[in-house]
């Protein structure tokens, strides 16, 4: 299994620091969760049923015609190499790590590219996998560029799989609306922005006949009827989007000031996280672990990610701790 954030468990047994006191930033998922409605016994009950809105309630919020409901953007991540025969793909790094491992399971020749390759070499792959905002750096791709790549894959039957994991909080740049174009796959994660990961909810944009095929290889009732309930509620909760974005935008530029004033420029980062390029990034990693923060390290290369502190305290303790390293490293 590859390593991601939110692996607290595991820091608690490895430095002995109780849950409970932990602060933990590993994961670029919003601190402020949405509230759970009220879930009706019938959905623990019944097998789900997908006539019960939340398709339609999905279409609604990405702007397009036609979703597939996964468990988690992770479930279409290991499933979609499965629904081509061997080919070339290009996955821009760094990025998710799911992604690459994903393709070469199912076979598939994989090349990790930069972004400055992606032009001379599109010609020659099949699949092109784009993270965008990239995790974990940050970096947002234009909806012009990524649409002509699409439109250079699609005419040789190529596709352009894009990862929006992280767009909810700039539903501007998304270009999910364009994902009925052959050829063109758009990933949406419903946990980041909702500050619900645990229901393990995402969703799939594309054509009509790649959603069936799709649909037919995850099999029926791959989202419980609670789950269900849930994310309807919240993808229909207008009113507390544009807080829970203005929200994530403010917290993230604070955290970004707060690493700057420590002596830490970030090198990217997005509405939900800050990245940090630094050499000293495993020391960094563990003397904040040692105090009870967890941050999300990355060895290729050297780099952190920090995920948005929830309250005043945290940041307050954030801050305290950067302050602690630099006086201790200058």
């Amino acid at each position: 299994m590859l390593e991601h954030g939110g692996r607290l468990q595991r820091a608690v047994q490895h430095y002995g620091i109780p849950r409970e006191q932990w602060l933990d930033l590993s994961s670029g998922i919003a601190p402020w969760a949405y509230a759970i409605p009220d879930i009706p016994l019938r959905a623990w009950a019944r097998l789900p049923e997908t006539e019960d809105g939340l398709e339609q309630a999905a279409a609604d919020y990405y702007r397009v015609r036609q979703v597939l409901p996964v468990a988690g953007s992770q479930a279409a991540i290991q499933a979609l190499p499965q629904l081509r025969g061997r080919s070339r793909v290009g996955v821009l790094s760094p990025c998710y790590a799911e992604h690459a491992e994903a393709w070469r399971r199912a076979g598939h020749q994989v090349l990790e590219v930069q972004g400055e390759q992606v032009d001379s070499l599109l010609d020659s792959l099949d699949v092109l996998v784009v993270v965008n905002p990239n995790n974990p750096t940050g970096c947002l791709f234009k909806a012009e560029m990524l649409l002509e790549w699409h439109a250079r894959l699609a005419r040789r039957g190529g596709w352009l799989l894009v990862d929006e994991a992280f767009m909810d909080n700039t539903p501007q740049h998304s270009i999910g609306a364009e994902a009925e174009q052959a050829g063109l796959i758009v990933l949406r994660s419903f946990g980041k922005f909702f500050g619900l990961a645990g229901v393990r909810l995402g969703f799939v944009l594309a054509e009509t006949a790649l959603l069936q095929r799709l649909a037919e290889l995850l099999g029926p009732w791959t989202i419980s009827g609670p789950t269900r309930i849930l994310g309807q509620a919240c993808l229909l909760d207008s009113a507390a989007h544009q807080g829970q974005i203005s929200r994530c935008a403010v917290a993230s530029q604070r955290l970004a000031n707060m690493l700057m004033t420590a002596g830490f420029i970030p090198a990217g980062g997005c509405d939900l996280f800050q990245y940090l390029l630094i050499d000293n990034a495993a020391q960094l990693h563990e003397f904040m672990a040692q105090r009870g923060i967890l941050l999300r390290l990355f060895f290729q290369p050297p780099s952190l990610r920090l995920g948005l502190p929830a309250t005043e305290a945290d940041f307050q303790r954030l801050a305290q701790a950067l302050n602690e390293y630099r006086k201790e490293h200058a």
